[in-house]
């Protein structure tokens, strides 16, 4: 399983691709590795890149933990903004560039 990085000035983002095709759809999970500051040498596992559906662009999903009420299977997102909801997408941008880096080193391979 190859494996491939990004690093931008604060953050490595890793691409594990998802050679096994199983679930359908999941092209690779991700992790952000912190470089400096109080995160500095840990990580935030849990990112996933999907194919949309229709083939129509890429999706990342943010890490999130799954509970269950009253028999029913619900998850919260790990991972929130404090007050702008704009703010994930800085992380889901850096991650589908990430992903996007590792498609071209794999296409040259």
């Amino acid at each position: 399983m190859a494996t491939t990085h990004m690093t931008t000035a604060n953050l490595t983002v890793k691409i594990t691709p998802n050679d096994k095709g199983n679930p359908p759809g999941k092209l690779a999970d991700a992790e952000l590795h912190f470089r400096d500051g109080v995160l500095a040498g840990l990580k935030l596992i849990g990112f996933s890149i999907w194919e949309r559906r229709g083939g129509t662009g890429r999706n990342v999903t943010f890490p999130a933990r799954q509970y269950a009420i009253n028999g029913e299977r619900r998850s919260f997102a790990l991972l929130r903004p404090i007050v702008d909801t704009g703010a994930q997408d800085a992380v889901r941008e850096r991650v589908l560039e990430a992903y996007a880096e590792y498609e071209a080193v794999a296409a040259t391979a």
